[in-house]
This record gives structure tokens, C-alpha cells and sequence, in this order.
């Protein structure tokens, strides 16, 4: 049983939302709020672990009284507000954010995207083909997982995690100025001659699939990747003592990948490089 560490009560703010009465923790933010009501705000570089960066701008809502949008992921709930989330100007506002970004990188592997260019009738298309922000080949240089930077967006949700907000190695950044702004390690050199502990939280956080295991690209090259036939078995990591909560994604009987449960109060998400990659022996069956 997992143990929930109990938070010290906090107030109810109460605003308008849609044109209906909503009450919120104090501090929740707007997005909170919307997804407690069952709205469906679309975002890409929220993430539920680590401090809203506000670059992908998706989630943007109209606050009444405000004179720009306001992103929803870190706009805080205010007493007596009064927000709009489905307005023309928000959905405006979505639709070109959606078609600049599919117009420049591939979401083909981002959760979800296909479903609000539909929505939003965005049409990246019309940006042309030298709209591509980067054409490259996929940076496959260790064993463990895959640098795809055309499917990058930017969204600083690496260099978070593996900074200050959760690994502290710091050893992925951000490269170059403007147009020619990058993610990469240090001197933009291969994986292994970096700083990186490969503990793959970045690849945990990452909404594009711009970073992703080994096993997966292979699979997904091959053909053969199908989240629709795994199962998802949740567990404790047996390396050592702390008690990391590992999940096992298992697809034809071997585990393709594994993640951490990023409400468990000892990893938050994260692993160390034996819980996120050390599972091979597990399904060595001679």
C-alpha cells in the first residue's frame, strides 16, 4: 500500500469558470481547475512534477479583465475571477500554436496531438515543406535511449528534470540563440562523453517522444511497437532499499520499457539508471 503524506489544509478560492461557480485549493492553478471540472485544456509542456515553463503556450485561457491570454498550466486561481477556456480568441490562439509547431517538427509520436489539430482545424500544411525546423537523423549513440531532435519542441522539460529540479547533473542544456536554439549536452557531443548518469528522467517527462528508450525506437523502426497490446504491471525496485515504485510495460511477454508512478511519494517519476534500465534480467530465460 502506498503511503500519502497528508498536506496541511488549505483554503477554497472560488471563481468563475465558463460562466459556472468553481472552488479550488488555494494555489491551484487554472488548469487544475479545468481538469477538475472535466474540461479538456489542451497542453504540451505542462508536466505534473515539475515547475510550468509556459513555452509551449497551448493551454492558454482568457482571464476576464486581462488584455493577453494567460496560460492556464501556471496562472493561478484568484478569488472572484473569472476565466473563459473555449472562447474564439483561445481557440484561435491553439490553432495557430498547433500548426506552427507540426509545421516545424513531428508530432507523429506526441500523445494526443492528432486529435486537437482535428479539433482546432489546424492546418500545418499550409507553412510548406521549409517550414521543417531541423532535418536530421535520429542521435542513436548508446543502448539506452534515442535523441530524435526533430521531434523536439523545446519545451525545457529535460533540462528541468535533469537540473535543478530533480537529478542535478546538468548535463543537458540549451544550445545556441534563437532559430539555431537547441537541446544538448555539453560541446553538443555523443551521450557517452557527457555528464549524463542515464537515469532517464528526462526521458520520463519528455511530450514528444523527442527523447525515448532504445527498445522503443527499435521497436517502433521495426514496426512492431503497440501500446495497445501491453500491459502496465506496477512494482518495487529490488536493487535496494529505498523502495522506487516501478512500472513494467510488457508487450508480448517482455518488458519494452518502465516508468515510475509520478504520484508515488518516493519516486515522484524518477528512477536511477538500474530501475529504468536495469530489466534485462528479468526475462533472461536460459
Amino acid at each position: 500500500m502506498t503511503a500519502i503524506p497528508l498536506q496541511p489544509p488549505r483554503r477554497l478560492v472560488e471563481f468563475t469558470l465558463d460562466g459556472q461557480a468553481a472552488r479550488v485549493p488555494e494555489g491551484a492553478t487554472i488548469l487544475d481547475a479545468c481538469r477538475a471540472a472535466g474540461k479538456d485544456v489542451p497542453t504540451l509542456c505542462e508536466g505534473d512534477t515539475l515547475t510550468p515553463k509556459n513555452a509551449c503556450r497551448v493551454c492558454v485561457v482568457e482571464v476576464e479583465g486581462a488584455r493577453t491570454l494567460a496560460p492556464a498550466c501556471s496562472r493561478r486561481a484568484e478569488p472572484g475571477m473569472s476565466v473563459r477556456t473555449d472562447t474564439e480568441r483561445t481557440r484561435h490562439s491553439r490553432k495557430v500554436v498547433l500548426e506552427l509547431l507540426a509545421s516545424s517538427v513531428d508530432l507523429s509520436t506526441t500523445p494526443k496531438v492528432a486529435g486537437w489539430l482535428k479539433e482546432y482545424a489546424a492546418k500545418p500544411e499550409r507553412f510548406g515543406a521549409d517550414a521543417a525546423r531541423l532535418n536530421e537523423e535520429p542521435k542513436v549513440d548508446n543502448d539506452l535511449y534515442v535523441r530524435d531532435y526533430d521531434k523536439c519542441i523545446l519545451c525545457y522539460k529535460c533540462v528541468d528534470a535533469c537540473g535543478e529540479q530533480w537529478q542535478n547533473t546538468f548535463a543537458i542544456a540549451v544550445a545556441g540563440r534563437g532559430f539555431d536554439a537547441r537541446i544538448a549536452v555539453e560541446h553538443d557531443a555523443p551521450l557517452t562523453d557527457s555528464a549524463c548518469v542515464y537515469c532517464g528522467n528526462c526521458i520520463e517527462v519528455c511530450p514528444t517522444g523527442a527523447l525515448s528508450f532504445k527498445s522503443e525506437f527499435d521497436m517502433r523502426a521495426a514496426g512492431t511497437w503497440d501500446e495497445s497490446a501491453q500491459t502496465e504491471t506496477t512494482t518495487v525496485c529490488a536493487y535496494c532499499g529505498v523502495g522506487c515504485n516501478l512500472t513494467l510495460h510488457v508487450q508480448d511477454n517482455d518488458i519494452v520499457k518502465v516508468t515510475s508512478p509520478h504520484d508515488n511519494p518516493v519516486t515522484h517519476g524518477n528512477l536511477c539508471i538500474k530501475g529504468r534500465f536495469g530489466y534485462q534480467h528479468v526475462q533472461n530465460r536460459d
